[in-house]
């Protein structure tokens, strides 16, 4: 990341502004709207995270080109077109990739430890750039889908804590080590330009526990759980208002003036299940949820329903899964309500049916998942 005061010197700007454009990204800037690569239904991530695996097998002497290319279906030589989005599928493949390769099964937490601000998207150069760190976390999850369009983050607080949750949009779309590495390189980035001493309460994390489980303590530094089928890291509240340290209030206007433009672009194309997503969210505990209920509440058939959907890389049955789950892991962890009332909320016709599928999605009972997420939280 650059080192910039927030009042800077003539000559210090124009060589700080020479780094962005070697790095491309003051090109990015100035490049026409109409030549950003569309997203397609499928979900897609942002080739510089793509990139950043592949320099990471080159650093090791590990580069496989021939089968990198393959998995990815494209040359390695396109992944530095800024505006290039890869498929998520691809990119998780190309992570089961690294592992082979390298032989590390803690692939992910190892790559994102690593710090390499000259190859740092547009997403970071806004992150670091802001004043507080508070206001870095916002925008992170208001940008994150220009990351990672398969992966919905969220965010809260507490009266001591602050939470960011990852949950993706199918389970199609897990990938252990792209998780591992997002973990690690969201902490270790924050030590290196805002604050070395900042850890993590306590971490759940959705996939079961690793044989590398004991790698995640010594880099986080709180508590961690493990299949808990959500993904989530707790820090002290009171780190939100750290300042951060030689941000550049210029490279930071120029940096949010278009990743806007281009998180409105990817947003409008992603709206219509939102929708559908509000609609089930909203009818799940008064009524029977099903896909010609809400196409007459849409003004539109069935058929039209499913299709408009399919542009967006989702189904109906799947949009449906993906509500009850998240309302149900977050209902089941907080211990708001009784088993029997949530399963009630979500539409289930008795307990043994919600505790079914509760089990399919996370591996535990609800009971037992409830008494392994309290003590985290305390």
């Amino acid at each position: 990341m650059l080192s910039l005061k927030v009042l800077i010197p003539v000559d210090q700007l124009s060589h700080s502004l020479d780094i962005l454009y070697q790095q491309n990204v003051i090109t990015e800037l100035t490049k026409p709207m109409e030549t950003l690569v569309e997203p397609t239904g499928t979900p897609r991530v942002a080739a510089s995270s793509t990139l950043a695996l592949v320099h990471y097998l080159e650093k090791q002497s590990l580069l496989d080109r021939d089968r990198v290319e393959t998995t990815l279906g494209l040359a390695i030589a396109q992944l530095e077109d800024p505006d290039l989005r890869i498929p998520a599928g691809c990119h998780y493949r190309l992570w089961e990739l690294a592992e082979q390769l390298t032989g590390d099964p803690a692939v992910g937490l190892h790559a994102g430890q690593v710090i390499d601000p000259e190859r740092m998207g547009l997403v970071g150069h806004v992150f670091f750039n802001c004043d507080t760190l508070g206001e870095a976390v916002i925008q992170y999850v208001r940008l994150h889908r220009l990351i990672n369009e398969s992966v919905t983050l969220s965010f809260e607080q507490t009266d001591d804590q602050a939470i960011l949750t990852w949950q993706p949009d199918s389970a199609d779309h897990y990938c252990r080590q792209d998780m591992d590495r997002t973990l690690a390189a969201a902490l270790c980035r924050t030590r290196h330009f805002i604050n070395r001493g900042i850890e993590a309460s306590w971490l759940e994390i959705a996939h079961p526990e690793p044989e590398y489980a004991a790698d995640y303590g010594r880099l986080f530094g709180g508590r961690v759980v493990f299949g808990c089928g959500i993904t989530r890291m707790a820090f002290d509240r009171d780190y939100l208002e750290h300042h951060i340290p030689h941000r550049n209030p210029y490279v930071y206007s120029a940096m949010l003036k278009q990743v806007n433009g281009l998180l409105a672009r990817l947003q409008s194309r992603r709206s219509f299940s939102r929708k559908i997503r509000r609609l089930i969210s909203r009818q799940m505990a008064t009524d029977r949820i099903d896909a010609d209920t809400l196409a007459r509440q849409c003004h539109m058939s069935r058929q039209t329903l499913y299709r408009r959907l399919k542009k967006e890389g989702l189904s109906f049955h799947d949009l449906v899964e993906q509500v009850r789950k998240d309302k149900a892991l977050r209902y089941v962890a907080e211990d708001q309500y009784a088993l029997g009332e949530i399963a009630f909320l979500l539409g289930f016709s008795e307990l043994s049916a919600f505790s079914r599928a509760f089990k399919r999605w996370t591996g535990q009972a609800p009971a037992q998942y409830r008494a392994s997420h309290q003590e985290p939280r305390r």
